[in-house]
């Protein structure tokens, strides 16, 4: 990432060039920028956490999508929490966290509108943009309605020390499944999700084949896969399907990177036989869902049936470091930049 000034107050991170297969350092420029003076109905928000994503690798392709790429030279967006440093909108003072979608960097002014205030002493600032954000209705949303998680289940979740899958293989627990099944890339990790997070199982897909791994800790098969990889994992999740199993398709980060089309699944007949479905899902088409959500998720946080863990890298000098530790895998639950 190649610095501009570094004196002023007010950086931010842009996107320079379209990446090709892993982004680079060079693709990416540190700058800074003068903020414009407030509007009716806009608040000054000095960001204190900012998100990084992987659904954020799309966005530096210049291709049609759910959501339109970023633009080159200017700063990129991402979910942030911060505070308010001044403020000419209605119910938002100084002194307020505030949760927005002006990330990666330091400082933003902000449309009132599509902010709002959250509550740092009912929980800590991290959790608004993971366990409680759209993180934790991502992985909601993909197990009830998508999945459509019935009571006894067996669930398998790919890239499970994820941000998304560390919450979903929990909330699949709470909600009745009898057994769930994790992949995470280090023992480590694999350790965390069954001593740390309550899952029944957890394998490291590095250390051989996915498919006989799942079938070793999911000998009659699986009902429920939540899938955050794709590739591999995907295959051997069709491949243990049970009748009337049920795949949500919320991610493929093993092909993000890909410079050539990665091939399908050389199994989908077998969809077919058990009278299986696979479905891919966005958030922001359940965001009715949320209400219902934070109730249970309060719940569960307070029983201790929820916990979360983040990774943090502190500096927004860093933040591209830890978006490329992210797509790496680095990161142990949610990945966040301290600003």
């Amino acid at each position: 990432m190649t610095p501009a000034d570094q004196s002023a107050p007010a950086r931010e991170v842009r996107l320079v060039a379209r990446p090709h297969g892993w982004p680079k350092p060079s693709d990416f420029e540190l700058a800074t920028s003068e903020l414009p003076e407030l509007a009716d109905g806009q608040v000054r928000v000095r960001n204190e956490l900012i998100s990084v994503d992987p659904y954020m690798r799309g966005r530096m392709n210049d291709t049609r999508s759910y959501v339109a790429p970023f633009e080159l030279g200017r700063a990129m967006e991402g979910g942030a929490v911060g505070v308010v440093e001044e403020s000419r909108a209605e119910g938002y003072a100084v002194g307020d966290h505030v949760l927005h979608q002006l990330g990666w960097r330091e400082e933003a002014v902000v449309d009132a509108e599509s902010a709002r205030v959250v509550d740092t002493d009912a929980a800590p600032a991290p959790a608004y943009l993971g366990v409680l954000g759209m993180t934790g209705l991502t992985a909601y949303a993909g197990l009830v309605r998508v999945a459509q998680l019935r009571e006894g289940d067996v669930v398998f979740v790919s890239g499970a020390a994820g941000a998304v899958g560390s919450v979903a293989g929990q909330v699949a627990k709470a909600l009745g499944a009898s057994r769930v099944i994790g992949s995470a890339g280090s023992q480590e990790k694999v350790d965390h999700l069954v001593d740390e997070l309550g899952f029944d199982a957890a394998f490291n897909y590095k250390d051989g084949d996915v498919a006989a791994q799942l079938a070793e800790h999911a000998p009659d098969g699986i009902d429920v896969y939540f899938d955050n990889v794709g590739g591999e994992h995907l295959e051997a999740a069709i491949g243990a399907l049970r009748q009337g199993g049920r795949i949500a398709i919320c991610g493929a980060i093993s092909s993000y990177n890909d410079t050539e089309p990665a091939p399908g699944p050389r199994n989908l007949a077998r969809l077919i036989q058990v009278r299986g479905t696979m479905t891919g899902f966005l958030v922001s088409d359940h965001q009715d869902l949320a209400g219902e959500f934070a109730g249970q998720a309060a719940g569960w946080l307070s029983s201790g049936q929820l916990s979360s863990r983040e990774t943090v890298v502190d500096g927004i000098e860093h933040a591209v470091d830890a978006f490329l530790g992210l797509l790496r895998g680095d990161n142990t639950g949610k990945m966040l930049v301290r600003v």
